[in-house]
């Protein structure tokens, strides 16, 4: 039997041997990093440790890193109505956020409905600059909340003159760059962010943790948990320690072949791209802008995305039809009718992701499978 391909990364990685062993070492201590004797000062040790890994990776200071359960909970922790700059200025009224979101930034955190206002994208996928200028001059100051990378599409925005637009109208900058940490470099000053967040299962820690990093000069955030001073009084609860230290070992790990990686990536993915255009017709989307190394969504005429991703499956092949985030559903991407595209189109797009360990074969392997399936399924 033929081992399996997976190309689902963007979904969930692989846990890394650096954040396996970290874990396993965490699993053995037995202090709460709260508690002040010796066995509670090693747990805080590795926490910090991470938190200052973190913070070193994407250019924060470890007091402005806070570890949460998930990057959901990351995001929904930094939308906050109040946020301001400590150096004066009012505080953030609104909330914008970009038509391609993930789920968990286009609920609006803990922002009233009446609050929330969208940004429309381009055929491309990129956020609308000149709509977002105009929302940006028609009310109170606004969080906006704009992603480095598309986790469906793989397309890169343009953070940097997305930040300087917000900062021109005294808004702020909430940047989900989950996707983004360990493909591209991504740096919170660079872009120009205020606030960013991560998650640890898309750079090869483990499930279940996240973060929220903010600027240097940030003020008002409110916290989601209360109850205890953890965190630096901004998430209450035990901290997870075996989970953070997976999370700052794979964080180190990424960034050390980060430029390795994402080289072999995108050779490779341009070689899966090439050899889908090939067959059936099919088309990729966002091809013409700048995306992440990794990241392919195509389709073709007729086809469907779950009849696809069975037939993938049943090939031996992992892929998904887009986020993985929605009850393990296949749905119609949001993401595609935020960018124009009809609805029959949105149903039948399916998302290859690569990884650091993908190979050739698995390329080969994948390929193969569309050329069965795209003789079969799409046979008119």
């Amino acid at each position: 039997m033929r081992n399996r391909v997976y190309l689902d990364w963007n979904a969930t990685t692989p846990l890394r041997a650096e954040a396996r062993r970290a874990m396993l070492a965490a699993w053995d201590l037995v202090g709460n990093p709260s508690s002040v004797h010796a066995e509670g000062r090693e747990a805080r040790r590795l926490v910090e440790e991470a938190r200052a890994t973190l913070a070193g990776a994407v250019g924060a200071l470890p007091r402005n890193v806070v570890f949460t359960s998930a990057g959901t909970e990351a995001n929904a922790l930094a939308l906050s109505p109040g946020l301001r700059r400590s150096s004066g200025g009012p505080a953030v009224e609104r909330l914008l956020v970009s038509a391609v979101e993930h789920a968990s930034v286009l609920t609006g955190g803990r922002f009233a409905a009446d609050k929330i206002g969208l940004i429309p994208v381009m055929r491309s996928g990129v956020v609308d600059l000149d709509h977002l200028r105009s929302l940006l001059g028609d009310g109170p100051p606004a969080l906006v909340s704009v992603m480095a990378a598309n986790n469906e599409t793989g397309a890169l925005q343009p953070v940097a003159e997305v930040a300087r637009i917000v900062h021109e109208a005294g808004g702020l900058l909430h940047v989900d760059a989950i996707q983004a940490l360990g493909k591209i470099p991504f740096q919170i000053k660079d872009m120009g962010a205020d606030l960013a967040t991560f998650s640890a299962h898309k750079v090869g820690g483990p499930k279940g943790v996240g973060a929220l990093a903010m600027a240097e000069g940030l003020t008002g955030l409110d916290p989601l948990l209360r109850g205890g001073g953890q965190e630096l009084n901004r998430r209450a609860g035990t901290e997870n320690i075996a989970g953070i230290a997976g999370f700052g070992a794979a964080v180190k790990a990424a960034l050390q072949a980060l430029s390795e990686d994402a080289e072999q990536m995108a050779t490779l993915r341009n070689q899966l791209e090439n050899g889908i255009r090939g067959i059936a017709g099919a088309t990729i989307f966002a091809d013409e802008v700048r995306r992440l190394p990794n990241t392919v969504l195509f389709t073709a005429p007729g086809l469907k995305a779950e009849t696809a991703v069975i037939g993938f499956d049943l090939e031996g092949i992992a892929v998904s039809s887009g986020s993985a985030c929605s009850s393990g559903k296949v749905q119609p991407s949001h993401v595609l009718s935020a960018m124009g595209y009809d609805p029959a189109v949105a149903q039948g797009a399916v998302r290859l992701s690569l990884g650091w360990s993908t190979e050739l074969d698995d390329i080969n392997r994948a390929l193969e499978a569309w050329r069965k399936l795209g003789n079969t399924l799409l046979k008119s």
